[in-house]
C-alpha cells in the first residue's frame, strides 16, 4: 500500500465497550488492503453500570457523551468524513434497559449513528480478525480441531471448529467484570470457584457439539491475552504471539494471587485493565485446561479490526462463498445436534437452490436471502427431535433458542417462520411471529416458503428418488423435468397441495413432466 496514494480512503473504528471506549483510525487501498494509522483508548464504567442496576448512570453517559465529542474532534482532525466514522458497541449497552436513550443522546450529542452488535455478530468480526491474523498459517492451523474465544467485560464468545468447518458459535454472558463483580470481595479461591461453577454448563454444551479434548489450537482474543502474551509470549507472525502450554499455566499460577496493586506495580499496567486481568486469565486457563492444545494463540487483534476487514473485503466473492461455506457448516452443525434426517433435508435444499437459481427474475432475492434459504431448508424438520406432530412449529422454537454462526437475529426469525410454514396453513396476519416481521421480511417469507413446500414435496416418500434436470418457464406454469423414481403417486399428491402457495407468489403453476 502507497500511504501517499490520494485514492486510498481514511476510516474510523469506534468501539464503546464495557471497560472503555476504543478507537481505530486506518487507510483503505483500493485494492482493499488496509493499514492501522493511529489507536486511542479511554476507560468508562458502562459495564459496571450495567452489571450493577441493568442501565447506564447519568454520570457514564455524560462521560461518554464527552469522550465521543472529544475523539469525534481527533477524527475530524484525520479528514475523515462522516460516512466513513463506524460505530459499534458490545454486551453492555446490549444489556442496557436505556439503550435505545443511549443511542439516541449520542446521535443528538455527536452525530454518530451507534449500532449495537449482537453476540453471535461480534463471533462474526472476531472470527474475520483471526482469520487475517493467522494469515498464511490458517491451513495448519485449521487442519486441526480449533477453539476461538474473546472475552470483554460482559460476554465470552466462543466459536468452536472442526477441522476449519465451523461446529458452533456461542455468547456467553460470562465477563471480566461480572466475574469480578460477584467475586471480588473474597480470595483468588473464590475468583477461580465462581468461575468454575458458571464454566461447567457452558462446557458441557460446547462438549456436546465438539469434544474439547480434541481441540488441538486454542485461539484467545482480548486485552488479558495480549497483557499475558507481551509478558511471556513469544513472536509467531507481526499480528500474533503464542504462549507454550506449561509458561501459561505456570504464569497464571504465579499471578492469580496478585492483588490490583500488585497487577500495576510487577506487570505495569493501569488500574482499569488490572481490576479484570486475573478473572479473564482464569477464565482463559479453565477452558485450556480442559482442550489437548499445546500452546494459547493470542492474535494481537479486536472486533475494531474485524470490522475494518469486513470494510476493507466488502463483496469480495472469495472471501463471501467461504463465509458462507462457515455458516452452512454450523447450520449442519446444529442439525445434527438434533438428529435430523440429513439426507432428507440436504436433498430437499439442493432442489430448492435449483429452484432459486432458474427463477432468479422471478424472486428477485439476493446471494445471502439464497443462503438463508438453504439454511431454512436444511433445519425445515428440526422439530422432529421434540415431536413429529406440529414439528413446524417446534423447529421454529429450537430456530427461536439457538445461536448459528454468521446469522444475525432478525435473519433466524425470517428462517424460524419459513421452517414454520413450510408445512399447514400458510402465513396469517394472525400470527405474532409473522406480523412481527417488518413488511420486506415477511415478503422474503412468502416466496421462500413457497419454493421450500415444492421442493419438500418432491421427496415426499423420504426416498432422494427423483432426479431435477432441468426447470423450464412457460406462459402460466413452471415445468420440473425429472427423472429417477417411477411412482410419484406421493410426490404429484403432495405437490398438488403444496403448490398452492407458489402460485399465489409468483403467479406460475407447478407442473411434473
Amino acid at each position: 500500500m502507497d500511504p501517499g496514494d490520494s485514492n486510498n480512503r481514511l476510516v474510523a473504528v469506534l468501539e464503546i465497550g464495557s471497560t472503555a471506549i476504543r478507537l481505530l483510525v486506518a487507510e483503505i487501498s483500493p485494492d482493499n488492503h488496509w493499514r492501522a494509522l493511529d489507536r486511542a483508548s479511554k476507560p468508562v464504567a458502562l459495564g459496571r453500570d450495567v452489571f450493577n442496576t441493568g442501565q447506564v448512570s447519568r454520570e457514564s453517559f455524560l462521560e461518554c457523551i464527552a469522550l465521543l465529542k472529544n475523539l469525534c474532534e481527533f477524527i475530524r482532525g484525520w479528514g475523515i468524513p462522516g460516512r466513513d466514522v463506524h460505530v459499534i458497541a458490545t454486551s453492555a449497552l446490549r444489556e442496557a434497559r436505556n439503550r435505545d436513550i443511549f443511542v439516541d443522546r449520542v446521535r443528538q450529542e455527536t452525530g454518530l449513528a451507534l449500532n449495537i452488535v449482537e453476540g453471535i455478530e461480534e463471533n462474526r468480526l472476531i472470527y474475520l480478525a483471526v482469520r487475517y491474523a493467522l494469515k498464511n498459517n490458517l491451513p495448519l492451523f485449521w487442519r486441526a480441531n480449533s477453539m476461538i474465544l474473546e472475552m470483554g467485560g460482559g460476554s465470552t464468545e466462543i466459536m468452536l471448529l472442526r477441522r476449519g468447518q465451523m461446529v458452533a458459535a456461542h455468547s456467553l454472558k460470562l465477563g471480566t467484570i461480572l466475574i469480578d463483580q460477584a467475586s471480588r470481595l473474597g480470595s483468588s479461591r473464590m475468583y477461580e470457584r465462581y468461575v468454575s461453577e458458571r464454566l461447567k454448563g457452558a462446557s458441557d454444551i460446547l462438549s456436546s457439539e465438539l469434544d474439547l479434548a480434541h481441540v488441538r489450537t486454542f485461539v484467545v482474543v482480548g486485552l488479558e491475552a495480549n497483557i499475558a502474551a507481551a509478558q511471556v509470549g513469544t513472536h509467531f507472525n507481526e499480528e500474533c504471539r503464542v504462549i507454550s502450554r506449561d509458561v501459561f499455566t505456570r504464569f497464571v499460577q504465579e499471578v492469580q494471587v496478585y492483588s490490583i496493586e500488585e497487577c500495576m506495580e510487577r506487570l505495569h499496567m493501569t488500574f482499569w485493565e488490572a481490576e479484570t486481568f486475573i478473572p479473564g486469565l482464569l477464565v482463559y486457563k479453565l477452558i485450556f485446561d480442559r482442550t489437548r492444545a499445546a500452546q494459547v494463540v493470542v492474535p494481537r487483534i479486536s472486533i475494531r479490526e474485524g470490522l475494518l476487514i469486513d470494510l476493507a473485503q466488502g463483496v469480495d466473492p472469495v472471501l463471501q462463498d467461504e463465509f458462507f461455506s462457515q455458516i452452512f457448516a454450523s447450520v449442519v452443525s446444529l442439525g445434527r445436534k438434533y438428529h435430523f434426517d440429513e439426507a432428507h433435508c440436504r436433498y430437499v435444499a439442493g432442489l430448492c437452490m435449483t429452484l432459486f437459481d432458474a427463477m432468479a427474475k422471478e424472486h428477485g432475492m439476493n446471494r445471502r436471502e439464497r443462503m438463508m434459504l438453504e439454511a431454512a431448508a436444511m433445519l425445515h424438520e428440526i422439530g422432529m427431535f421434540i415431536r413429529a406432530s406440529s414439528h413446524n412449529l417446534h423447529g421454529q422454537y429450537i430456530i427461536a433458542n439457538s445461536e448459528v454462526f454468521g446469522l444475525k437475529r432478525e435473519e433466524l426469525d425470517i428462517i424460524g417462520n419459513v421452517i414454520h410454514y413450510h408445512r399447514g396453513p400458510p402465513p396469517s396476519p394472525r400470527d405474532i411471529d409473522y406480523i412481527a416481521l417488518q413488511r420486506e421480511e415477511r415478503i422474503l417469507v412468502l416466496k421462500m416458503v413457497s419454493i421450500l413446500r415444492v421442493a419438500d414435496a418432491m421427496d415426499r416418500s423420504y426416498s432422494q428418488g427423483v432426479t431435477l434436470r432441468a426447470v423450464e418457464k412457460k406462459s402460466e406454469t413452471i415445468v420440473l423435468h425429472t427423472e429417477g423414481a417411477k411412482d410419484l403417486a406421493l410426490e404429484f399428491s403432495g405437490l398438488g397441495d403444496r403448490g398452492v402457495l407458489f402460485e399465489e407468489v409468483f403467479g406460475y403453476k407447478i407442473v411434473v413432466n
